[in-house]
C-alpha cells in the first residue's frame, strides 16, 4: 500500500476521552494522569509486570505488539453465524463488545504452510465449529502505534454518552436510572471504600478482601470485570506450565488460562459471555486456580487484593482527586459526576443495558462511543485496535478504516487458515442490528430472526 494513501497526513490533536481510554505499551510511553495517594502509579506496576514475572516480556515484545510495530499487512480471523447474510448484503458492520466498535476478531501469523491462529483462534476453531471463518487483510500504510482499548477505562466515556443523550430516556427512566445508579453505590459503599483503601496501601486481609469483593459485584457489576481481569492477568503472566511455555514460544499470552477459569467459574458462560457474573469468594477463586494450575494458588489471593484495588482506582477516580480523601457512603449523582466519573459511567452503561427499551436506546447511546473510538483511530493510523487490558490476542478490524479491507472464506488444514473465496465486502463504519449480537440474542431476541448480519 502507497504510504500516501495513510489517513494520517498531519500531526492531530489528541482527544483526552479516548486517550485516556488506552493502554500505551510502546517504549518510553508517557504515564497516564492519576489520582493522587496511591501506593504505586502505573510506571511502578508496569515495570513490576514486566521485569519480575515469568512472561512479563510478553508486555513489551510479544508477536501481537510485533506485528503492529513491523507496518506490514495485519491478518485476522473473524467468526460469524451470518455468512449468508454478510455475502447478500456486501457489508460488514460493527459490532459493540470489549473494543467499542471494531469487528473482533483473533490475530493471524503468516507462515509458509499457511496463516496460525494465535492460541485464542485455536480456542475459538475448536469451541466454534458451527461457525464460519473469516480472513482479513488490513494494510496500515507504516507502523502502528501500540495503542489498546482499555474498556475498563470506559467509564468517562460512557458518563458522556448517557449526559449527552439522556433526552432519549423519559423522565421516569432518567430518573430511575440515576437514583439507582447512587443507591447501589451507596449500599457497596464499604467495600469501594475498601478498594480504595487497599490501593492507597491499607493492609486488609486478602481472604476477607475477596469475599467481601465477591459479596458486591450483584450491587456493582464492574467489579466483576475488574475481578476477572486482574486474575486472569495474574494467571497470564505467572504460568510456567507447558502449554503457557509453548505460547510463549510463539510470543503469545496464554488466553486459554483464563477462558478455563471463566468456564469453570460461571456455569452460563458459554450462553453469555458476561463478566458480571464473575464472583468467587476466597476460599472459591483458590479452587478455581487450582483447577488451572495449582502451582500459582499461593500468591494468587495477594496479587489480585493489590492488582484489583490499583485498577479500580484508576478507573473510578478522576485524576483530580487524593483516592485516600474520596468515601461512597453519603455520595450524590452530582458528587460521583465529579469525584468517579469512571465508576459512574460503569454504572450507568450496565444498567441502561437491562432496561426493557434498551433494543431502542441501544443506537442513540452506542454509536456516538462506536464513532468517537473510530475517529481516534484513523487519527493515530490504527487499523486494528486490540484488547489493551493486556496484549492476548483479541484484536478487531476499524470499520471506519479509509483503505478498507481484503475479506477471504477461509479453508482450514491441520489448524492453518488459507484464503478460499474473496468477497467484496464494504466496511461500514454503523453498529449491527443489537438482534445480531450475543447479548441482544440472549437477553432480547425476537420473533423476527430472520435479518442476520455479523456476529
Amino acid at each position: 500500500m502507497d504510504t500516501d494513501a495513510s489517513p494520517i497526513a498531519a500531526p492531530v490533536a489528541t482527544d483526552p476521552l479516548w486517550e485516556n481510554a488506552h493502554t500505551d505499551y510502546s517504549p518510553g510511553h508517557r504515564p497516564r494522569p492519576a489520582p493522587r495517594g496511591l501506593v504505586a502509579d502505573d510506571t511502578e506496576w508496569r515495570t513490576y509486570l514486566q521485569q519480575d514475572t515469568p512472561n512479563g516480556w510478553l508486555l513489551r515484545a510479544g508477536s501481537l505488539l510485533e506485528t503492529l510495530a513491523d507496518g506490514r499487512p495485519i491478518y485476522l480471523m473473524h467468526t460469524t453465524a451470518y455468512l449468508e447474510a454478510i455475502r447478500a448484503s456486501g457489508q460488514l458492520y460493527q459490532a459493540p463488545g470489549c473494543m467499542v466498535g471494531a469487528l473482533y476478531c483473533v490475530l493471524l501469523t503468516p507462515g509458509p504452510s499457511g496463516l496460525r491462529p494465535h492460541n485464542l483462534g485455536a480456542w475459538l476453531l475448536e469451541n466454534k465449529s458451527h461457525r464460519d471463518i473469516l480472513i482479513i487483510e488490513v494494510t496500515p500504510g507504516g507502523p502502528v502505534p501500540a495503542k489498546g482499548i482499555d474498556y475498563l477505562r470506559l467509564g468517562t466515556v460512557h458518563l458522556t454518552a448517557y449526559l449527552g443523550h439522556r433526552s432519549f430516556l423519559t423522565p421516569a427512566e432518567d430518573n430511575q436510572l440515576r437514583g439507582a445508579a447512587v443507591q447501589r453505590v451507596r449500599q457497596a459503599a464499604s467495600v469501594l471504600d475498601m478498594l480504595l483503601g487497599v490501593a492507597c496501601g491499607a493492609d486488609t486481609p486478602a481472604d476477607m478482601f475477596l469475599d467481601q469483593l465477591a459479596a458486591a459485584v450483584p450491587l456493582v457489576p464492574f467489579l466483576g470485570y475488574l475481578y476477572f481481569e486482574a486474575t486472569s492477568e495474574y494467571l497470564m503472566l505467572h504460568s510456567t506450565g507447558p502449554q503457557t511455555r509453548a505460547c510463549a514460544e510463539a510470543g503469545e499470552m496464554n488466553t486459554l488460562l483464563s477462558k478455563d477459569l471463566a468456564f469453570a467459574a460461571v456455569d452460563t458462560m458459554g450462553e453469555l459471555f458476561d463478566l458480571a457474573l464473575f464472583r468467587p469468594g476466597h476460599a472459591r477463586l483458590c479452587e478455581l486456580i487450582g483447577q488451572v494450575e495449582p502451582g500459582l494458588v499461593d500468591g494468587a489471593a495477594e496479587y489480585v487484593r493489590r492488582r484489583l484495588a490499583h485498577l479500580f482506582a484508576c478507573a473510578a477516580l478522576d485524576t483530580s482527586q487524593d483516592a485516600a480523601a474520596v468515601t461512597f457512603a453519603q455520595t450524590t449523582f452530582d458528587t460521583l459526576a465529579c469525584t468517579a466519573p469512571g465508576l459512574l459511567g460503569q454504572m450507568l452503561f450496565r444498567m441502561l443495558r437491562a432496561n426493557p427499551r434498551y433494543p431502542q436506546l441501544y443506537p442513540a447511546f452506542e454509536q456516538p462511543k462506536a464513532s468517537g473510538a473510530s475517529a481516534y483511530w484513523n487519527a493515530h493510523g490504527i487499523p486494528a485496535p486490540f484488547n489493551g487490558v493486556i496484549p492476548k490476542g483479541e484484536i478487531g478490524l476499524n470499520m471506519a478504516w479509509p483503505a478498507g479491507a481484503r475479506v477471504w472464506t477461509a479453508d482450514i488444514s491441520q489448524g492453518l487458515l488459507h484464503p478460499a473465496e474473496e468477497l467484496p465486502l464494504t466496511l461500514v463504519p454503523r453498529l449491527s442490528d443489537l438482534r445480531d449480537t450475543a447479548l441482544g440474542h440472549a437477553r432480547f431476541a425476537a420473533a423476527d430472526t430472520g435479518r442476520r448480519r455479523n456476529h
